[in-house]
């Protein structure tokens, strides 16, 4: 059953107002300005805008107009939400060693969840349930409108891994280009002037680009020893033929399954690691130690980033005050937060005889 007219005209403007689209203080439109936008009488909009104030979200200034009203403090629920995609595999980052100590210690309850619950709620129900959210954002467009929804509110959000550029959240990030520059030093110094990048795929996120942009720093440094070459980088779907084709001796990979990947594809093709290729591989997953050879790799600092995730979270919650109108949609991005990363030597690389 269609909602009445009136409704309709409530509703668009009940949202406008808890998403801040409509600001405290901001002038409603009037009677007459609603009725000529809607195509109905005065009458059905003024019932929109009694509703409104009855349920003290406008309220109105005789001569002038109708208001925005400035919506009360919310009330804190001592809960936090942490989204990450593999909240159920913790072996790909456990943040959690750092992050619960900070929880415990300012009395907060931490909610771990899997990403798809933000498909499940609606923003006002997660303002209302916690107090700010920790978001590991496996990529940079995905709940746009929930994300800023939460913007507009001055909702605490802090996100992990990457920076959404779109958005003023704070970020805590490990430093991906530092990384790229600590593989392919390395492979440098063991003696290989032939060294690829290989990317999962064709589609290369925020992180991946940092650390490909590290590698070629590397490159650049010690451009009197590394062999040119046209093209530094390929797909895995393609790395066997690239490698042949340039004579390549060994590769930085963009993380550890991409690495275990093309270990596995050389050894079918009778090349053997380390022996005739050396491989580095990014983020120390718990496969990278098991796989034979155990995997070099670049480690991440998962509880320092889960503590500083905390502490920030409670920062902008402490900060975050909906009542002050000074402290209202603050749209200057923040710088992100680097956290050092550091080079895990095991068995797939050696010095190139």
């Amino acid at each position: 059953m269609k909602e009445p007219l009136y409704k309709q005209i409530y509703d668009a403007l009940h949202d406008a107002i808890l998403t801040g689209t409509l600001a405290p203080g901001s002038r409603v439109p009037t009677e007459k300005e609603l009725s000529e936008q809607y195509q109905v009488s005065r009458i059905t909009s003024k019932r929109a805008l009694t509703e409104l104030e009855q349920n003290q979200l406008i309220y109105r200034v005789q001569g002038s107009g109708s208001f925005v009203r400035q919506q009360p403090k919310r009330e804190t629920t001592g809960k936090i939400l942490f989204v990450l995609p593999f909240a159920n595999d913790l072996s790909l980052g456990n943040f959690t060693e750092g992050i619960y100590p900070v929880m415990q210690e300012y009395g907060y309850e931490l909610l771990m969840t899997p990403a798809d619950y933000l498909e499940k709620t609606t923003a006002q129900d997660l303002m209302q349930e916690f107090d700010g959210m920790i978001y590991y954002a496996s990529n940079t467009s995905s709940y746009y409108d929930l994300l800023f929804t939460c913007q507009q509110n001055d909702f605490p959000v802090v996100t992990l891994d990457k920076q959404l550029h779109d958005f003023p959240f704070p970020a805590i990030l490990p430093d991906n280009f530092e990384g790229g520059q600590l593989a392919t030093a390395h492979l440098i110094e063991l003696g290989h002037s032939r060294i690829a990048y290989i990317f999962g795929d064709r589609h290369h996120p925020q992180s991946v680009r940092k650390r490909y942009l590290g590698y070629v720093d590397a490159l650049q440094q010690s451009a009197g020893f590394i062999t040119k070459l046209d093209d530094t980088h390929a797909v895995l779907s393609e790395a066997l033929s690239y490698i042949r084709d340039h004579q390549i001796t060994a590769a930085v990979c963009e993380n550890d399954l991409v690495a275990i990947e093309l270990m596995r594809c050389l050894r079918q093709n009778q090349q053997e690691v380390p022996a005739d290729f050396s491989l580095i591989g990014f983020d120390n997953i718990q496969a990278a130690a098991l796989v034979d050879p155990a995997l070099t790799t670049i480690g991440q600092n998962f509880a320092e980033m889960g503590r500083l995730a905390g502490l920030k979270v409670i920062e902008k919650i402490n900060q975050s005050d909906p009542a002050d109108p000074a402290n209202t949609h603050v749209s200057t991005e923040p710088a992100a937060q680097l956290v050092a990363v550091s080079l895990i030597i095991r068995e797939s690389t050696k010095p190139k005889e």
